[in-house]
């Protein structure tokens, strides 16, 4: 996949009509900003053609169709200008200018770190803003500073892209034979990506070849293998190594890590920083079922999808009906004989029409013609969702229908949602099983594009809501007597979220264990550091999971840049580690602790990865997306105990 590819010219033969089509397939808002600054041409965002980003469920956000028709066909002509003037772009907006555009935008009223971030997500002419603006080597030449990274998934790759900017020497251990960490791993028919695919993309990173608005499995893998191999970063990569375990070495101040080889051999390494990258997301989870190892027949969950098993015209079935299981029932569902999907808890589908649907070929003509389209389409799909329905997930304590929702807005939701489902599933029958009777955003939703709901309504598959008693050797018996016979039993019960860094054994100061210390909830400063584990650093951490709210990338290169900013803080001072205070990390949780209390994933009931064994929410974020950006430009001394 090519990587920022430079822009090319309209051709002269380009008819107008044509330039026409494109412009009626795009999203108008990024369109009118990205001609307005291609072209020069400001009157392009006048006051009548303003978004409104609330309107998100609206494509032109609440411009009404007359006006946006108008908008368009002045996009057209300028265009048209640009094409006859042998497409000379206008000079890049200085900041004043790029301040009034990003405004029109989003609606105004930014103040100047919204507006640095918006600078930086939007990447304007593929700068990269948050790339180090320093250097080890003028910074503390000479002195030894190697860091160990553990996995070659998203976020290892953006840590490894940063430190190799700062000129910081590193290594990256994955335990695969390739770089995608979860888009490795997980290949079960369907899997793809449930956020945007110009969102769910580095900023640093862009691409005009998506071929699609939710990218596949397969497409995403590429995606990571073009960055590894544009930034340089695969010959520091050992594949086929897993790390066992590290520990704390407080005489020489490092950490002794140690490794599996791919020929089975132990090794060790030191190095004077760790960075976990394994994420929430990396090990599957089975049901705690009686019986589950008796099942006679074949049995795999779908992070570990087993493609030598024939399903077709099979008995199949399915455990959980989550995000996953949403993704690849249908596919199953089409070539099994008969499909028993067994629910526990339904999930609210969030209707997505384009979310299989490939990029349409005006779209296309636009991000390989349109310099900077990809950039302010991408910065538009970031606002709307920075705080997506996030304001609708806040409990209103005065509210009087807790067992349905949690304010008034998320009753709204409830509403809009209900009515897809209702329209979804005619069936009376089927519709009052998938009914979810929990407050939205309590649980992940499910994007959808009316494939689940028709699958669950084909005559081969039987919607099993009744609890699994067991599973014997010839299916699964639930708990009103009835077993359900099997030839094949498919798991798609999610990962343990919660059990961070597992099955790693990190020892820090005194020989203390990570896990012993963390007991049953998993804490962290920031989700990045924690107290008597100096120089270890975790991406995607407790609590740094978005719910409803933009790319769990942008949290990752937030996570890099204090990584990264915090090694050269450490060479700055001359310090060889840094230690999380124990009065500032336990602040900073209970912070994030009552917040998620106000939140509807916190406040309900319902069963969901975001709650450890305890009840505690060790996964979710509920701040705005600003204040981490905030919080994780520059790191704080005085957070730290410096040695």
């Amino acid at each position: 996949m090519r990587l920022e590819a430079g822009p090319e010219a309209i051709p002269p033969t380009t008819t107008d009509d044509e330039i026409r089509a494109a412009v009626a397939q795009a999203d108008l808002p990024a369109l009118l900003v990205a001609v307005a600054t291609l072209t020069g041409d400001r009157t392009l965002l006048r006051e009548e053609f303003r978004p409104d980003p609330s309107q998100f469920l609206d494509p032109d956000a609440g411009i009404s169709p007359a006006t946006a028709a108008a908008a368009r066909e002045e996009v057209v002509r300028a265009l048209a200008r640009y094409r006859d003037g042998g497409c000379v772009a206008a000079p890049p907006p200085d900041e004043g200018r790029l301040r009034a555009a990003i405004d029109f935008l989003v609606g105004g009223g930014l103040d100047d770190d919204y507006f640095r971030l918006l600078e930086e997500e939007l990447a304007l002419g593929g700068r990269d803003h948050r790339a180090p603006r320093w250097h080890k080597d003028d910074v503390a030449p000479g002195v030894p500073f190697t860091v160990a990274i553990v996995g070659a998934g998203m976020s290892g790759i953006a840590a490894a892209h940063r430190l190799d900017q700062a000129g910081v020497p590193f290594v990256v251990f994955e335990k695969n034979p390739e770089v995608g960490g979860t888009w490795w791993e997980n290949r079960y028919p369907g899997c793809r990506v449930d956020v945007p695919n110009h969102l769910y993309s580095y900023s640093f990173a862009q691409t005009d070849e998506w071929p699609g608005y939710y990218s596949t499995q397969a497409v995403l893998l590429d995606y990571f293998r073009s960055c590894v191999d544009h930034f340089g970063l695969r010959d520091r990569i050992r594949f086929g190594t897993e790390v066992l375990g590290a520990d704390w070495d407080d005489s020489e101040q490092c950490w002794t890590v140690r490794v599996a080889t791919a020929g089975g051999a132990v090794e060790t390494h030191r190095f004077q920083a760790l960075v976990s990258a394994v994420g929430q997301l990396n090990r599957p989870k089975f049901p705690d079922i009686p019986g589950r190892d008796t099942f006679a027949g074949p049995a795999f969950h779908s992070a570990e999808w087993d493609d030598t098993v024939e399903l077709a015209g099979r008995r199949v079935g399915v455990i959980g009906t989550g995000a996953s299981a949403a993704q690849f029932i249908p596919p199953v569902a089409q070539v099994a004989g008969e499909l028993v999907v067994f629910q526990r808890t339904p999930p609210w589908l969030l209707p997505v029409p384009n979310y299989q649907a490939e990029l349409p070929e005006g779209v296309r003509w636009l991000l390989r013609h349109v310099p900077d389209y990809a950039h302010w389409n991408r910065l538009w799909i970031f606002w709307r969702m920075h705080e997506g329905l996030l304001p609708a997930a806040v409990v209103d304590p005065e509210w009087e229908h807790r067992d349905r929702s949690v304010s008034a807005a998320n009753d709204v939701v409830r509403e809009f949602l209900t009515a897809y489902l209702r329209a979804s599933f005619p069936d009376d029958a089927l519709f009052e099983k998938v009914v979810p009777r929990y407050p939205p955003i309590a649980k992940r939703i499910v994007l959808d594009n009316g494939v689940y709901p028709a699958a669950l309504a084909r005559e081969n598959v039987r919607l099993v809501t009744e609890p699994i008693a067991e599973i014997t050797e010839k299916g699964v018996r639930t708990c009103d007597g009835v077993e359900y016979q099997l030839d094949v039993l498919i798991y798609g019960t999610g990962f343990q979220a919660s059990n961070f860094l597992v099955p790693m054994r990190i020892r820090g100061r005194g020989g203390a264990d990570l896990h012993e210390t963390w007991g049953p909830d998993a804490r962290a400063y920031l989700g990045l550091t924690v107290p008597g584990f100096p120089n270890l650093f975790l991406m995607y951490g407790p609590n740094t999971n978005i719910v409803v709210n933009g790319s769990i990338i942008y949290f990752s290169e937030c996570e890099a840049h204090y990584i990264v900013e915090s090694v050269r803080m450490l060479l700055e001072r001359g310090c060889r580690s840094m230690d999380v205070r124990r009065d500032v990390h336990d602040a900073y949780n209970e912070a994030v602790d009552a917040q998620n209390a106000r939140m509807a994933w916190g406040a309900s009931s319902v069963n969901t990865w975001y709650k450890s064994a305890t009840g505690r929410i060790s996964q979710n974020w509920p701040f705005s997306l600003l204040e981490y950006w905030q919080r994780t430009r520059v790191p704080d001394p005085g957070d730290y105990e410096l040695r």
